[in-house]
């Protein structure tokens, strides 16, 4: 089913009573009394053993497979021995995230937390560039202020292998069933994710992190499908509330995440080049968890996640919320320089209007390298997932004026 056609039959569908709890088995994080059954899961497979093998040694894994898988386990299960609830597990994927920030980033940098309550559960809509480091640098950012980490929305097209779905939902991520089949399914489905997102928001007071679109932006366009917002207010009750005190009730903030180098330019290039040829892309199976290894590994430069302002009650509909998003996800995202190379190569001269001052720790010269290193035929799509935050941000300025955005 197509977004436009979800979006008709959302529309359409006649309201329900929120599901119970119980009724999130299927879809919730894992909680508290299920971590120590799920780590023992985890560390008698030798499947995501080999994966973390080959994450840490590489091409070693290859040919020294088993005698590191056991290192591995050792390893792994001395650092969860004190593990034992979701809280202790996440603060083990701090020391990895802590790590991976050191060893993979020029720096990372928060701005707009300081206008955001800090006991008001909120929902934080991102722009949607990396799998599974948008919200885990989001959690990072809320951790390190002192706030609660987030619950994560999932595509289940991502759980291609049992210990990636395992990992996940002890991560506190939750699951959006897209590879359900046919209207009712798919409804039902949509139905009982925005019913769990609001009960987080509203009973369990826990924020919660869902993306902006279905699937990454791998143009580097950030736009929100009204889809998305479409999906969360089926669990709206029309009977005794505005869709705009609804859309207030979830307390949306729209959060921006800027990479100075996507690790996985390269790739998304290379698929949006089939695209434009070939008209269809076929993925390889289990790409999306290769992706998700390069851009964990990967060199991402300066990183910065940007919080914006929460929305209130004066939206009538879910193309007006869509709207109000995109004007603060593009008018708060970290320009780099590395955009501002991109643009020269592929339009020449400087943009207009003028964008401020930019952050960077790549050089003109070493970025270009990167982009000579992909294929000819790539390249232009490759510079343009860089380029088009600046072509976003003019496109803003150009339709609501200079002074409307601060840049």
């Amino acid at each position: 089913m197509t977004n436009r056609e979800l979006s008709d039959k959302v529309c359409a569908f006649p309201e329900e009573r929120s599901p119970r709890m119980d009724q999130f088995a299927d879809i919730r994080p894992y909680n508290d009394a299920e971590v120590s059954a799920v780590l023992e899961r985890l560390l008698g497979d030798s499947e995501f053993l080999g994966a973390i093998c080959r994450l840490k040694f590489k091409g070693l894994a290859d040919w020294l497979g088993l005698p590191l898988r056991a290192l591995v386990r050792r390893v792994l299960r001395r650092e969860l021995a004190g593990v034992t609830d979701v809280e202790s597990f996440q603060m083990v994927i701090e020391r990895y995230m802590s790590q991976m920030i050191e060893d993979s980033t020029a720096g990372f940098s928060v701005s707009g937390l300081e206008g955001l309550d800090p006991d008001t559960p909120y929902l934080f809509m991102s722009n949607h560039r990396d799998i599974t480091l948008d919200p885990a640098f989001t959690n990072y950012a809320l951790h390190h202020n002192g706030r609660d980490t987030v619950r994560i929305a999932i595509g289940d097209n991502l759980l291609t292998k049992p210990y990636v779905s395992d990992l996940m939902r002890l991560n506190k991520s939750f699951i959006v069933k897209r590879s359900a089949r046919g209207p009712r399914e798919v409804l039902k489905a949509y139905r009982a994710l925005s019913a769990y997102i609001r009960h987080s928001i509203q009973v369990d007071r826990a924020p919660v992190w869902i993306a902006q679109r279905e699937g990454r932006a791998k143009d580097g366009l950030d736009r929100t499908e009204p889809a998305i917002i479409k999906m969360l207010a089926m669990s709206q009750d029309r009977k005794t509330e505005s869709f705009g005190d609804f859309i207030a009730s979830l307390n949306l903030v729209p959060v921006s995440i800027s990479y100075e180098l996507d690790p996985c330019d390269a790739l998304k290039a290379a698929e949006l080049e089939q695209l434009a040829t070939n008209g269809s892309y076929e993925k390889a199976e289990h790409e999306d968890v290769a992706s998700i290894a390069t851009g964990i590994r990967g060199n991402k430069g300066l990183v910065h996640v940007a919080f914006g302002e929460p929305l209130d009650a004066s939206f009538e509909t879910p193309e007006q919320v869509a709207e109000a998003m995109d004007r603060q996800v593009i008018s708060n995202y970290r320009l780099h320089d590395t955009n501002l190379y991109a643009w020269k190569a592929l339009h020449g001269g400087e943009p207009l209007p003028a964008l401020g001052e930019l952050a960077g720790s790549c050089s003109e010269q070493a970025f270009l390298q990167r982009m000579q290193a992909i294929p000819s035929a790539q390249r232009d799509y490759a510079l343009a997932i860089y380029a088009n935050a600046i072509h976003s941000r003019q496109s803003l300025l150009s339709s609501e004026g200079d002074d409307a955005v601060a840049v």
